[in-house]
């Protein structure tokens, strides 16, 4: 059972007012501003669920509470910005080494959720009734924050009148699938909000490859992705061509490498604020290309890696990567897959802590307020930990 000292989690006041100040200048009243200040702070200080009531109920009682719902569910003001100022304000404190793509998944016991459908649910392997959502989080092997989202609304939400009106769906938003809406913010924060190049590391196993490639590309955005065992791929090395089929699943390609293992050193990160601790597992890459029959695409030019690793050579290739950094050396690459498990670390010990699936209005807009702030809060925490604090002494 959890308890109120369990459900505290350590920040500082200087950080919050430093990064407050940074996220809010888009916001056009003072009044609004000191608002999600406030918000952030009930976000932190709150013991148990986030609830707006329950924010309300630290910083203030009921006028407050009304306040804040009017802030959160019906007020103007734009995520956009503010998230966009998260990201330079954490590019400048802490720079990432990737945006790693973090899915999220909300069970809800009702139907007037914004989002909720009943549906097949592969993060969990099973039907639920829930909200999806999608973040990309800047990511450092010793921290992440989540800096951008979207939530997946299915034909039921955008097609219904009724509903589309319930929950203040904005004009113009069309159904989209989960993969094309991880594109979309993908390519929103590694492109579109002029930030430094970093390269996007992903899960594509349940998106269309083919098209996730071309996207990118298009961008000029470099990524890491994983990608399923049966996958197609075509050899591009003129040294392995001979060895067999030119086109085969990508484990098959990786299984004929068996004797060309390496071992390839990678960073674990600790649970807490621990160091991360050097691993040794077995990896090896392939310079490979998309099939001329895959879906969007021409011809099947541009060469790409094969990233294959595994616990040791009897458990071979347990996990499978494409990226379109083929100059990287592979345990940069290996490096780069192991933020994914830095991110889920954060999410259930530090995100998911400040109430980040605790919203319950029906609003679009809330939703994604709520989360933006939560967002905030997150990084308050994680820029003004003891352990933050004493990796930037180390390095200045």
């Amino acid at each position: 059972m959890k308890t109120a000292a369990s459900e505290r989690l350590w920040w500082d006041d200087g950080t919050l007012t430093e990064l407050g100040s940074a996220l809010f200048a888009s916001l056009p009243r003072s009044d609004q501003r000191r608002k999600g200040v406030d918000y952030i702070r009930g976000l932190l200080g709150v013991c148990g669920r986030r609830s707006i009531r329950n924010i309300a109920g630290l910083l203030g009682g009921s006028a407050t509470e009304q306040s804040l719902h009017h802030f959160i569910c019906s007020s103007t003001w734009d995520w956009a910005p503010v998230r966009q100022s998260l990201a330079r304000h954490l590019v400048r404190s802490a720079p990432p080494h990737a945006w790693v793509v973090q899915p999220m998944v909300i069970p809800k016991a009702g139907e007037n959720s914004v989002g909720v459908d009943r549906q097949f649910v592969p993060e969990v392997g099973r039907v639920l009734n829930a909200q999806r959502a999608v973040g990309v989080w800047a990511a450092t092997e010793h921290m992440s924050t989540p800096v951008n989202w979207r939530l997946h609304l299915s034909p039921s939400w955008t097609d219904a009148e009724h509903r589309r009106r319930q929950a203040a769906i904005p004009d113009g938003l069309e159904a989209r699938t989960i993969g094309d809406l991880t594109l979309d913010a993908c390519l929103e924060t590694a492109r579109g909000w002029n930030l430094p190049r970093r390269p996007v590391v992903l899960d594509a196993r349940s998106m269309d490859v083919a098209s996730m490639v071309r996207r990118f590309r298009e961008a000029q955005v470099p990524f890491v992705a994983r990608i399923n065992s049966s996958f197609p791929l075509t050899l591009a090395d003129p040294l392995r061509i001979n060895r067999g089929p030119v086109t085969q699943p990508a484990a098959r390609l990786m299984t004929a490498e068996h004797d060309g293992l390496r071992p390839v050193v990678w960073r674990e990160p600790r649970g807490g604020a621990g160091p991360s601790v050097l691993r040794t597992r077995v990896g090896s890459s392939l310079r490979v290309r998309l099939p001329r029959t895959s879906a969007g695409l021409r011809d099947g030019r541009g060469e790409l890696a094969l990233v294959g690793m595994g616990e040791d050579r009897r458990q071979w290739p347990r996990e499978m990567w494409l990226t379109d950094m083929t100059d990287s050396p592979l345990p940069a690459l290996v490096n780069l897959t192991r933020l994914c498990a830095v991110t889920d670390r954060d999410f259930h010990q530090t995100t998911d802590r400040l109430g980040i699936r605790d919203f319950t209005g029906r609003s679009f807009g809330g939703w994604h307020r709520h989360v933006t702030l939560v967002s905030a809060a997150h990084a308050v925490c994680a820029l003004g930990s003891p352990a933050r604090r004493a990796a930037a002494a180390v390095a200045a």
